[in-house]
């Protein structure tokens, strides 16, 4: 019973932390969390500083679960591949070699090649709602697009899509939030489906490279032509599978959340009407306001002293780049959401320094050509007035609404 209490505290926490993140930026070093059991980064300078030193603020615990898994969920994912330290969860030299592909595969003549073909999924998701007269945008739009693109992305056949997509989503379920025994059983074998899907992937790829991101990864994280070792297939698969959740989960977070400040505000939603060229600035404002990755885990490789605080070697901290963007000592009016906001991509939404995210180009473009489809097409689009005000999912992992109704 304990336990449920606990849970409940936290996904209240979790729909809503901006008043403990105002409370953390006022409180003098830094405020211990019990919820997160960890130290809380609450002000951008801090948080600036901490992504800085990834020598004293190591990124191998930066995403740890939420809830204890089962005997028998534990007892199943062995029957799949992983877990090893991906780009996320690596640091220094072993972070560089994570990175190296992803950087190239995410180069911005290869990202842009890309937009086409996000553009005709795109319109062709629009065509399939738009003449109803009414639309749930998480289901019918947000939770689609980024899938089909990073699919495109990685190499994936349009028809292993869905499955890939769906058995993303079951690994976030499965590590962040509470399912019964019988649930998490389930949602481990669908994560188990994904990784030998895309354990299909890379051994093909071994044998028939493509211009695609699966063959660049197994090309650098592989090097040479002989067939692949079971512990290279562990990396690559681990790799494959946090490239596509990161690449559909955190977009689909954020086409939601920016749809619903938007057309939340009608104001707002009539001056991008009027001004489409602000559709580049909406993108950043929004993604600044009510970013999808709240926060990461940092833990301390030696004794160190933070805002004041001194920590302890192995000492836990919640990197709150949610709280940073809101910090109005770096931004005049920090709480609001104004599309006319001058100077607000220095954000901290897709990271800083080392750890930046290297989609993050992918992530705004699919934002833009969104608002920029859906201004065309839908000028009256306005949140269903007969539905309760959507709420937020209780993560602080891809914050977003759980479900948009428009009409």
């Amino acid at each position: 019973m304990a336990w449920h209490d606990d849970q409940a505290r936290r996904d209240e926490l979790y729909r809503d932390p901006y008043p403990l993140y105002d409370r953390a930026r006022r409180t003098e070093g830094l405020m211990y969390v019990p919820e997160f059991d960890a130290w809380l980064v609450a002000r951008d300078q801090d948080v600036r500083e901490v992504l800085l030193r990834a020598e004293d603020f190591s990124s191998a615990n930066s995403l740890l679960p939420d809830v204890p898994l089962s005997e028998a969920a534990l007892g199943v994912l062995p029957r799949g591949f992983g877990p090893r330290p991906t780009v996320v969860s690596s640091d220094g030299a072993a972070h560089r070699r994570h990175r190296a592909p992803l950087n190239r595969g995410l180069s911005a003549s290869r990202v842009a090649a890309l937009l086409p073909y996000a553009r005709t999924c795109a319109e062709e998701l629009v065509d399939g709602f738009a003449a109803d007269g009414s639309a749930e945008l998480v289901e019918a739009y947000a939770r689609r697009l980024p899938g089909m693109v990073v699919g495109r992305l990685i190499g994936l056949d349009p028809a292993d899509v869905p499955a890939a997509v769906h058995g993303g989503y079951r690994a976030e379920e499965l590590l962040f939030r509470p399912l019964s025994p019988e649930g998490q059983v389930a949602a481990a074998e669908d994560v188990v489906a994904l990784q030998h899907l895309l354990d299909g992937y890379v051994r093909e790829r071994r044998e028939r490279p493509r211009d695609d991101m699966c063959s660049t990864m197994v090309a650098a994280l592989a090097p040479g032509d002989a067939e692949l070792t079971l512990e290279q297939r562990h990396e690559l698969v681990t790799s494959l599978q946090n490239l596509l959740i990161a690449g559909f989960l955190t977009t689909s977070a954020l086409i939601g959340t920016m749809l619903l400040h938007l057309l939340g505000d009608r104001r707002q939603w009539r001056t991008l009407r009027a001004d489409p060229s602000l559709v580049p600035a909406a993108v950043e404002e929004a993604v600044r306001h009510d970013t999808a990755i709240q926060a990461f885990r940092r833990t301390t490789t030696r004794p160190v002293t933070l805002a004041g605080t001194k920590l302890p070697a192995a000492a836990a901290v919640l990197v709150a780049f949610g709280s940073a963007n809101r910090d109005g000592r770096r931004y005049e009016r920090a709480g609001e959401f104004d599309i006319t906001r001058p100077g607000n991509r220095q954000h901290l939404a897709f990271g800083y320094g080392t750890h930046g995210c290297p989609g993050s180009q992918l992530a705004r473009d699919q934002l833009r050509l969104t608002l920029d489809l859906f201004v065309r097409r839908m000028p009256e689009l306005r949140l269903d007035r007969d539905r309760p005000r959507p709420q937020m999912r209780p993560t602080l992992i891809h914050r977003s609404p759980q479900d948009l109704y428009v009409t």
